[in-house]
């Protein structure tokens, strides 16, 4: 049994997390208990398989997390995000885009996709954006005669755009887990002078995909729109403006809603593309530009600037306890000799690389029922990334096919954060089952946009390539 630990242990970790307890402490103490054990049977003569020089590396690896440039992008991105919730920017800019697509049928849902693009290449943050939308727009859509479920799918579907159109806090924790993961895989192959995967890499690698999936998602709207007129009607473009309460034209609107983030925006990811900035120098950007918006809309005194500060600092702090708990679990876990295990079965795996790959996307896919895209990206992706990158996959497209897999834990019951996000500002006259039911078409786009990129890898590779 003793040779089963790390099996073990990864178990007891996910049984651990289902009970609620909080991530970093689950991680930080369940494999604090599985050393102790460990330890113990070594010390009574009982072979345990346990190395414990592995753990003589955490305060080298706990420095190496504090130290870390590419990190230090996390607060200040986050910082970005919650400045522009606060601005009420996505709130002129959705009025301005209802009003400009609402005539039509499926429009309001299409503004909400769009607006929604808009917000992820903004702020990266998932809840801000649910819980944006299901505010500003699911009352308009119902009383517009919406059905609930196609109302309820868009938004949550749309707020989890923030996972793979950069920037994307996910990215930055992704690149980061990579970069490390294509180290150890080039330097187990007898590579010395290692090339590295960055996360600008991971952004310019996002970009299509992520605007395909946008695509979708419009394409999706139109037919149902189409097919189904009942579910998604045309409004009165008078009535919307006189429901909105807006006396300016159309155009002022525009200018004052798609101006000032299609600007930041800009800012921030062309610098990163052009070269001008590291995505950490960007994020620097981002936050800057986010404080002057929200100083121009007069949106910024010193409550909302401590409630900003405040949610950032929780946030930060949140996904540098993970960190720090991810790389407990990680030393023990190859103490265990974890690493050799995992390493043997994928090369014993029917299929090669293929097999192991498609064996590792349906284990995060059903990992992100259960547990949320931090743990699956410091918890599993350093387990099995060194492995499938030494097997020959290129990085870019690995990580990418990650990010839209951990996309769908976001949309997945029972613990899909979207639905909990908009399920707390939905109206009580909204089902949950009505929620559960809108996000599967979603879903199945998310999957199809995984078998894209399986059979065209180059819509995650090529655009890296010209920069």
């Amino acid at each position: 049994m003793l040779e089963f630990m790390p099996l073990i242990l990864f178990a007891t970790i996910c049984i651990v997390l289902m009970f609620g307890f909080p991530v970093a402490l689950s991680l930080a103490g369940t494999a604090l208990l599985f050393a102790g054990m460990g330890l113990g049977l070594e010390a009574i003569g009982i072979d345990a398989n346990f190395d414990s020089g592995y753990l003589a590396a955490l305060p080298n690896r706990l420095y190496g997390i504090m130290t870390n440039q590419t990190l230090l992008a996390v607060p200040l991105f986050v910082l970005m995000g919650v400045l522009l919730e606060k601005s009420k920017v996505a709130e002129t800019l959705l009025d301005a885009m209802a009003l400009l697509f609402g005539a039509m049928r499926g429009g309001l849902g299409i503004s909400v996709t769009l607006v929604g693009m808009l917000m992820a290449a903004s702020t990266g943050i998932v809840g801000a954006t649910v819980v944006t939308m299901g505010l500003m727009s699911l009352p308009t859509m119902l009383k517009r005669g919406y059905s609930t479920s196609l109302a309820t799918g868009t938004i949550c579907a749309t707020g989890t755009l923030g996972q793979i159109i950069p920037p994307s806090i996910a990215l930055v924790l992704l690149g980061d887990v990579l970069s490390s993961a294509y180290q150890q895989a080039q330097l187990s192959m007898g590579v010395f002078s290692p090339k590295t995967v960055s996360v600008g890499d991971l952004f310019m690698g996002a970009l299509v995909p992520g605007l395909i999936l946008v695509v979708m998602y419009m394409i999706y709207v139109g037919l149902v729109a189409f097919f189904r007129p009942h579910m998604a009607p045309a409004a009165d473009r008078e009535e919307l403006m006189a429901e909105l309460g807006h006396t300016s034209g159309l155009g002022i609107l525009l200018l004052k809603g798609l101006v000032p983030p299609v600007v930041l925006i800009v800012a921030v990811l062309g610098s990163i593309l052009s070269g001008f900035a590291t995505p950490t120098e960007a994020s620097a950007v981002g936050a800057f530009g986010a404080l002057v918006l929200a100083l121009a809309y007069r949106q910024l005194d010193w409550a909302t600037l401590k409630d900003v500060l405040r949610s950032t600092t929780h946030v930060t702090t949140m996904v540098f306890l993970i960190l720090i708990g991810a790389a407990l679990f990680s030393l023990v876990f190859r103490a265990y000799g974890g690493e050799h295990m995992v390493t043997e079965l994928f090369e014993s795996m029917p299929g090669g690389v293929v097999g192991a790959t498609i064996i590792v996307m349906l284990v995060i896919f059903l990992l992100g029922f259960i547990l949320d895209f931090i743990e699956i990206t410091f918890v599993v992706v350093p387990i099995v990334g060194p492995i499938l990158l030494a097997m020959g996959l290129d990085p870019i497209w690995l990580g990418i096919m990650i990010a839209i897999n951990l996309q769908t834990s976001f949309l997945t019951p029972p613990f899909g954060f979207a639905l909990f996000y908009l399920r707390g500002v939905a109206p009580p006259s909204v089902p949950t089952s009505a929620i559960y039911r809108g996000v599967v078409p979603f879903i199945l786009m998310q999957l199809s946009m995984l078998l894209l990129l399986t059979f065209f890898p180059q819509l995650a590779t090529w655009l890296p390539t010209q920069f």
